[in-house]
């Protein structure tokens, strides 16, 4: 999953990066512009709704998400509850959790998957708080109940055997391929170690 972040897409193309993204392997986008107005968010997520090839969620704006008729919505612990944004989407609307301690596993009931981090240290969320490494993921994916967890926060590809190996069933990334020189190549480098892992028919 390619995560955006304001900073590092400053000044770019969010259109041209996804597609990028995709192109690479990202089965999924995550818009997260924590900076950016519900009508810019709006406007551009109609625009990748457009292109895009893969889902698109939108990072804490349930609101916006349902009215441009997205994938669904990937929720922090501060924002509205996962239970009242269920109540009040249609059915096969996606929701995302982010979970990185069992404080949090609460607040992540009811959705269909957990963002669990941070994995490593990361510069691309102050409030992240302190990384939890294999360990902690395995013990968070543990509370799961069959959820899918997502590693997210400081991954790196040579990182994706080990989230693998912690029960993960994928990576969310934002620095490693949005500080890439080529997006579409930054993301294939997670892709193709996910790929390796996969079993051979």
């Amino acid at each position: 999953m390619l995560v955006t972040d304001d900073a590092l897409v400053e000044g770019r193309d969010v259109l041209a990066l996804a597609l990028s993204a995709a192109r690479g392997g990202a089965t999924c986008v995550q818009l997260r512009l924590k900076h950016a107005s519900a009508r810019e968010l709006a406007d551009l997520a109609r625009r990748l709704l457009t292109a895009l090839p893969v889902p698109l969620l939108i990072n804490d704006r349930a609101d916006v998400a349902l009215a441009v008729g997205a994938a669904g919505v990937h929720l922090g612990p501060d924002d509205i509850p996962v239970a009242i944004v269920r109540r009040i989407s249609p059915a096969g609307f996606l929701i995302g959790a982010s979970v990185g301690s069992a404080r949090e596993v609460d607040g992540g009931r009811g959705a269909d998957y957990w963002g669990v981090g941070p994995w490593a240290p990361t510069s691309t969320k102050g409030n992240a708080g302190q990384a939890i490494g294999a360990d902690g993921f395995k013990r968070v994916a543990r509370l799961a109940e069959g959820k899918p967890c997502i590693a997210i926060g400081g991954v790196r590809p040579e990182d994706v055997p080990a989230v693998i190996a912690a029960h993960g069933a994928g990576v969310a990334v934002v620095s490693g391929i949005l500080r890439s020189e080529d997006a579409e190549a930054g993301t294939r480098l997670y892709a193709s170690a996910l790929a390796r892992l996969e079993p051979r028919a």
